[in-house]
């Protein structure tokens, strides 16, 4: 009888430990960073930022960001008419704001309306 109650144990116990273990497996969806419209410039020559050179920035809700994982001179001539160190552009642009600069995983730079 001992033996019986003792393997009823052990079979409940390693269901209870598999059940909890299939659990924590399973993660909900992560839902992917949604694209937004932002204003893109040189963050020195257009946005008034402190820096060295020219450096790609946005500026989202009225605050400029420093760029990584997207350059300057990634989208043309920084120092062309239509460059980023001329004018402040639209882009489409995927990512988060960490460490106060913009970590982009997508920058497409829009093309202007005439």
């Amino acid at each position: 009888m001992k033996n019986i109650i003792a393997i009823a144990f052990l079979l409940l116990s390693f269901s209870v430990s598999a059940q909890n273990s299939s659990a924590k497996q399973t993660n909900p969806k992560k839902t992917a960073p949604k694209s937004q419209i932002v204003e893109a410039s040189c963050g020195q020559c257009q946005f008034g930022m402190k820096g060295h050179g020219c450096d790609l920035a946005v500026r989202i809700d009225g605050k400029p960001y420093f760029v990584d994982g997207s350059g300057i001179d990634d989208h043309g001539d920084a120092h062309a008419s239509d460059g980023f160190c001329s004018k402040i552009r639209k882009a489409e642009v995927t990512g988060e704001v960490k460490n106060n600069r913009f970590v982009a995983t997508s920058f497409k730079l829009l093309p202007e309306k005439k």
